[in-house]
């Protein structure tokens, strides 16, 4: 139960360590947004301290997790042009069912992303 993120780097085949994600609880129009958590991921493309929330602190509502998408490929010499095709991805999300395990994994190369409420 709670809400986790993994990300994992198409271009290379491996996990994204050294992303960065920051989660943000937002209006359910999404104008307006608070800072939750900014973590760095690990060698595994996750959130080094677990969940992002835990089953007592999530909530019903409306999420955002973004990912530093042109930073981290930068970090590992990707050429990439300016600007990056790919900059920051932003990811609106909503939790309707509290209790239930939400997991947001994004897939992502320079070009492209993809991404599904995953178990």
């Amino acid at each position: 139960m709670g809400l986790s993120t993994h990300v994992l780097d198409t271009m290379h085949g491996c996990p994204a360590a050294g992303m960065s994600v920051k989660l943000y609880q937002t209006t359910q129009d999404g104008a307006s947004a608070t800072l939750v958590k900014a973590m760095i991921l690990n060698a595994d493309g996750r959130n080094p301290d677990g969940l992002l929330f835990d089953h007592q602190s999530l909530k019903v509502g409306t999420y955002r997790l973004v990912f530093d998408v042109a930073t981290y490929f930068n970090s590992l010499g990707v050429s990439l042009p300016k600007p990056n095709f790919l900059n920051l991805v932003s990811l609106d999300f909503g939790i309707a069912h509290a209790d239930e395990h939400y997991h947001v994994p994004l897939l992502v190369s320079p070009w492209s992303y993809s991404t599904y409420r995953g178990s």
